[in-house]
């Protein structure tokens, strides 16, 4: 299992008229942490586009518990919970500085060549640089 935490604040543009952060803003929440946990295994999704590789949203889902604020500190906990195969699941949890959980969700992209448009399998140096964590 794989787990990275990623820091983000909440920006007053991110809040609805009741001052809680709007809930579809937490999507995007999510991609930073899934962005910044490839990131940190030394993966770009940059590189991967460039070289013809997509990762579009298969599923996506959410639990809320708690409301986020404006200029609230959040940490984003992102895991890969198994390894990949022609897709990838990540699990998130949101808290805010207090360590409070304020929602859980997941998500589940696809590996797609950009060139056929077709699934295929998580390619073999993204397998390597994730496989230790799962031993």
């Amino acid at each position: 299992m794989f787990i990275n935490e990623t820091n983000l604040r909440v920006r007053y543009s991110e809040t609805d008229r009741m001052g809680y952060v709007y809930y579809g803003n937490y999507a995007s929440y999510y991609e930073v942490g899934r962005v910044e946990a490839l990131r940190s295994l030394g993966l770009s999704y940059r590189e991967m586009e460039d070289s013809g590789i997509m990762l579009p949203v298969f599923h996506f889902s959410i639990k809320y518990y708690k409301p986020a604020f404006y200029d609230d500190l959040l940490t984003v906990k992102t895991t890969i919970p198994e390894l990949p195969t022609t897709r990838i699941k990540f699990l998130y949890q949101i808290y805010n500085i207090n360590k409070v959980l304020l929602n859980e969700g997941e998500t589940t992209l696809i590996f797609v060549n950009t060139k056929t448009g077709k699934p295929f399998m998580a390619p073999e140096y993204f397998i390597e640089k994730i496989t230790s964590f799962f031993n």
